[in-house]
């Protein structure tokens, strides 16, 4: 499960990304509804934790884009603001629940289970396939041809976003960006990438399956036939 945390908080964004990938969720940051935008124009969040205060705007402008655009996400509003009046503008504005700071993070994991439950009849979404590929997004298992391939956190992450993005040119700042947050835009090379992408491959290779990975000079990378 693709979870987008907006918060400006940095220790608390690093505590609830660590506990949430222990969980098995891949969990990307960002800071500014600004951003934000810009990635959910680009990908696609199961839900979406998202901060009343952030330095740009308040997170109800991003919520009420959210709802206008007709973005495909869940929203938990998380946020220090414990009145009355906020949580009521929040849940009407369309956030699916709304849990104050602090809180535990066991029960954000609670919350996040709960809200995408009332999705659960689509239950053959946990499962993604491509040709002989199979990858089951709750346990995490990649088969190619049956045969469960081990991928590392990263590799499995890898894979899911080119075959969600398939005949789609991914820039390596893109791939970064999605791996390991927006730290990356402060970074002149990326090409730490390239190792994550070879072991993927050599693995899918090994097990039978097909390195559908293209290179694209100069640009990035392709998933294709």
């Amino acid at each position: 499960m693709k979870l987008l945390l907006v918060e400006d908080h940095q220790e608390l964004a690093a505590n609830m990304i660590s506990f949430l990938t222990q969980e098995n969720y891949i969990c990307e940051w960002v800071k500014t509804v600004t951003l934000a935008k810009e990635m959910l124009e680009m990908f696609e969040y199961d839900v979406v934790l998202l901060d009343l205060t952030l330095p740009d705007y308040s997170g109800l402008h991003l919520l009420e884009y959210i709802k206008q655009n007709d973005i495909n996400s869940k929203v938990i509003i998380i946020s220090a603001q414990n009145s009355l009046d906020y949580k009521i503008k929040g849940l009407d504005g369309g956030s699916d629940d709304y849990i104050t700071k602090p809180f535990p993070l066991p029960e954000l994991h609670s919350r996040i289970k709960a809200v995408t439950r009332r999705n659960s009849a689509n239950s053959k979404d946990d499962l993604l396939v491509y040709n002989e590929i199979s990858i089951d997004l709750n346990s995490m298992e990649c088969k190619v041809d049956e045969q469960v391939v081990v991928l590392t956190k990263k590799e499995f992450n890898l894979m899911v976003y080119f075959i969600n993005n398939k005949n789609r040119v991914l820039s390596k700042q893109a791939i970064a960006l999605h791996l390991w947050g927006d730290y990356t835009y402060n970074l002149d090379n990326v090409d730490f990438i390239y190792q994550h992408l070879k072991n993927l491959r050599k693995k899918i290779v090994d097990a039978g399956g097909t390195d559908y990975v293209k290179t694209i000079y100069g640009l990035g990378y392709k998933w294709t036939e």
